[in-house]
């Protein structure tokens, strides 16, 4: 598994939000992506890296722009009542 984190500069609102993530899950298979127009980021987490141009140009063509993106391996965190 994989998280890709993208910086993306245009998002004003949720509505702009939702552009985004329906135009990665339409065209990418992903486990769960979630964007933050406070943070300018976008969060992709995915069995294997997406392709970057690929990824790139499909949020380009919702009319906002990607400035950066970064991939680092991606473990999901186990839920314990009696571990810390």
């Amino acid at each position: 598994m994989v998280k890709m984190t993208l910086n993306v500069e245009g998002m004003a609102c949720q509505m702009c939000e939702a552009h985004i993530n329906d135009a990665v899950r339409r065209d990418f298979k992903v486990k769960k992506v979630t964007s933050s127009h406070r943070k300018n980021t976008t969060e992709i987490i995915a069995e294997e890296a997406l392709d970057e141009e690929a990824l790139k140009s499909v949020i380009d063509a919702t009319g906002y722009r990607v400035t950066g993106m970064k991939t680092e391996p991606y473990e999901k965190k186990g839920f314990s009542l009696f571990g810390r």
